[in-house]
């Protein structure tokens, strides 16, 4: 499921992208006929995601895995995006990170209106930390 349309900008540590299936009625995070803000914050995980694969180095043979493990400081602007009628700004900035650790400020905006923002943690190759081994 690929909820995003484009990256727009992204350097070491930021992103930018821009979505427009929050408006899509077949979207499969939408129940009960509406995406619900809070939705957004996948939106947000997808960004992060496609910043870890565009920092990947190029020789690289296998990306990391990376697990949204929290989500802290969410504001929900709006209760729903698909009537949003603009398209979906969904940004976020690395604020610190780790060889294992990386911790994302994160929003989402539509014609200059914040809708959400907060902050996310993700660990990467969790399975193999799990199975002590170090990645």
């Amino acid at each position: 499921m690929c909820l995003l349309d484009c990256v727009e900008a992204w350097d070491e540590l930021h992103i930018q992208c821009r979505a427009v299936s929050h408006r899509d009625a077949c979207n499969p995070l939408r129940s009960n006929e509406r995406l619900g803000a809070a939705c957004g914050i996948e939106y947000a995980a997808q960004a992060m995601a496609v910043h870890g694969a565009l920092l990947a180095p190029p020789d690289s043979t296998r990306a990391k895995v990376g697990y949204l493990v929290s989500v802290r400081g969410a504001q929900l602007h709006v209760p729903r995006l698909d009537d949003i009628a603009a398209d979906l700004r969904v940004e976020a900035a690395c604020i610190s990170r780790s060889e294992n650790n990386i911790l994302y400020q994160f929003s989402i905006s539509a014609a200059g209106r914040r809708l959400l923002e907060g902050r996310a943690a993700v660990v990467l190759n969790a399975d193999l930390i799990t199975q002590g081994v170090a990645p």
